[in-house]
Parts: C-alpha cells; structure tokens; sequence
C-alpha cells in the first residue's frame, strides 16, 4: 500500500496518527552461508523488498501489535510480563527487540506499531530480520537510544538468540540495519569490520534473479542447530576459537584430525566457503562480476554434498538455471528450502526464468538488485 494508504491503516487500527514510519529490507546473501556463527565472512545485500512499521508511543506499559498482512487483529502485550519465551507467533520477534532494548539500558517505552511487508515469509530472504531491525530503529529514533546500525544489529540477534531461542548468527541483522544501495556488504562476522562492496549486475548486462521454491521441510530448524552444534565440536577437537581459524593450506590436516566423517564435511564447507566469499570479493572489487557465476555454483556444491542443507526443490533450480544458460547458480539462506540465486546474461534471463517456472511452477521468480538498508520513512 501508498504510504498514505498506510498511515490511514494505522490511524484506523489505532485510533490516532503514527509519530513517524520505517523500512527495513529482506536481504540475499550472495556467497557465505552457514559462515557467520563460525565467526567467518559472508556477502549478504539488502533486496528491495521491506518490512515498514508505523509506530507511535504509549506512556501505559502497553506495546500493541498489529499486521497488515495477517489475520488477527490488534495483539497487546504488558512490558512488564515480556520475559523470554513468553511470546509465540510473530509477535514475539518485536516483543523480543523491545525486550533486549530494555536489558541493555534504553529507555524504551510502549508503542502501538502497524506493520505491512513485501519480503516473502519463509522465502530464506530474512523476513524475521527485517521485522526485527525495522522495529529496533523506529523504537530507539523515537525513544531517544543509540541508532548506530551495528549496535542495532547485535541487539537484534540477542533478541532472537534469547528471547525467540533461536541459534542465529548476526549476518542477517546487519545486512538489514546495514546494507548500502547498489552494493553488498562484505562483513567479518568476528570483528564486525564491514567493506561496502560495488554490486551493480545491470552495468554489465547481468541479470541476478531470486527463485522462491515455496516450500519450507519441517525439520529445518532442527537440522540447523545440529549443524552449528558440529561446527563448534569440529572447532573444540581442533583446539582453534572457530572454524574459521582453519585455513585453506591447514585444510587437510584438519580434516585427518577429526574422528568422523559428519564433522569433516562440515568443517570441509565452511573452509571452503570462506574462500569463496574472499575470491568473490575480489572478483567485485575488480569489476569482474559474470567470473561469479561459477564460485556461487560451487558454493552450492558444497552446501548440498558436505553441509547437506539443500533440498529437492533447490537442487532442481539450480540445475535447471545452468542447463537453460545461467551462468551460476546457488541456494541462500539456511537451506531446507526457500530460495535460489541464479546469475545470468541479461539477454538469456527470460529463458531461465521460463526454465525454471517450467520444472518447478510453484516457484517464484525475479530479479533483483542491492537496495538501501533500514531507513526512516517519514
């Protein structure tokens, strides 16, 4: 909806005018994934796609909830009773960054908060995130606390650490709060040190295209915190801080060292993955972006045969994009479903995008291009 459609929404949810508006984008990560909470790097870029809130204050204890997007009505919640694992359903990821707000110290109060979204929920495009960053910059802009988008970012991923109890890394969150337009953003999740990326496929006739596959297999939340679990057993037999302390060149003297075949693919992955995201990188940097394609194919190799978080769905995205011409193609996201990332000329883009609708209808497909991050509406 406009703009002015929304602050209508509000006002008629709400029975008064929203004190301002906000956006917060979904993101793609192009290469790095299952890197993050290995303290490694990753390239996420910030999609057009957004989650906006309009809020207003509330000085009675009060944070009211309500989505335009989703049946339900207006959900109310008492700040005081806001306690981790209090809150199921999607209310509980703004009630979680209100919560970890006020455990860090601001001065954050009520809200009545309208939101509406375009980035696809369960697409492995971070909805959550966006929802998460979108109410942690409206809430400290109108409260008074500190904005700084990396400060937001990790107290968003504590909120959904804690609060939620999910096993997140921060890439998703600082991707949304941090993300430049027409550029990714190369982040060392260990330090936190980020480069902004030139990302601009368009200028040299490329084409980057999302393929939502719609589906979700139920034991992806599961599988995950069994993936991160045997990182971090890999790491603690290996005697470093993290799987990213293992290098390259120290690869295979870490694979002979582990006791068994699951914690050498895993540890096989984000070795390698990590290097990917460095020749990505300079790849970007030297304005050779269609050298990509096969570095993102490759990525998706490995996620499929070593950290075996793919699916069915993707598997057959994938190889349907290269055999229609794409010049690389990958899962992003935590795998399990959602989305495909396919690079192509821009002259053969249709013919993938037919391709593809063809082998799996009930996909989704689209181009994109890197958005801003989180930003204040009016």
């Amino acid at each position: 909806m406009t703009d002015t459609a929304f602050e209508i929404a509000f006002k008629n949810a709400f029975g008064r005018s929203p004190e301002g508006a906000w956006a917060a984008p979904g993101r793609v990560n192009l290469i790095g994934e299952h890197t993050d909470y290995n303290d490694g790097f990753v390239m996420p870029f910030a999609i057009p796609q957004t989650t906006r809130a309009a809020v207003a204050r509330r000085d009675d204890g009060l944070l009211r909830l309500r989505s335009a997007d989703m049946d339900g009505g207006t959900v109310e919640l008492r700040i005081a009773d806001l306690a981790p694992g209090t809150t199921p359903g999607w209310t509980g990821y703004p009630a979680a960054v209100l919560w970890t707000l006020r455990e860090a110290g601001h001065p954050v109060g009520g809200a009545d908060i309208l939101y509406d979204s375009t980035v696809p929920v369960g697409g492995g495009l971070s909805s959550s995130a966006a929802l998460q960053v979108v109410t942690a910059l409206a809430l400290a802009e109108l409260y008074g606390a500190p904005t700084a988008r990396q400060e937001l970012a990790v107290l968003c991923q504590r909120s959904e650490n804690v609060y939620v109890g999910a096993p997140v890394g921060v890439m998703d969150q600082t991707a949304s709060a941090c993300c430049e337009q027409g550029h990714a953003l190369h982040l060392d999740v260990r330090t936190l040190e980020r480069s902004q990326v030139p990302f601009d496929p368009a200028a040299e006739d490329l084409v980057l295209l999302v393929a939502d596959t719609r589906v979700k297999h139920s034991h992806a939340e599961g599988a995950y915190g069994e993936r991160r679990a045997g990182c971090e057993r890999a790491a603690e037999l290996l005697g470093v801080p993290a799987l990213r302390d293992i290098t390259p060149a120290g690869l295979d003297a870490a694979l002979a060292a582990l006791p068994d075949e699951e914690l050498r693919r895993l540890t096989r992955h984000v070795v390698t993955e990590n290097r990917r995201v460095e020749d990505v990188l300079t790849l970007l940097d030297a304005g050779r972006t269609r050298e990509i394609g096969p570095l993102l194919t490759a990525g998706h190799a490995s996620l499929r045969d070593d950290f075996r978080v793919s699916c069915a769905e993707l598997d057959l995205v994938v190889d349907t994009a290269l055999a229609a011409g794409a010049l690389g193609a990958r899962m992003t996201g935590g795998g399990f479903g959602g989305s495909a990332i396919v690079l192509a000329d821009a002259a053969s883009a249709a013919r993938v995008t037919e391709a593809v609708g063809a082998a799996l209808p009930q996909a989704r497909v689209f181009a994109t291009a890197p958005g801003p991050g989180a930003h204040s509406l009016w």
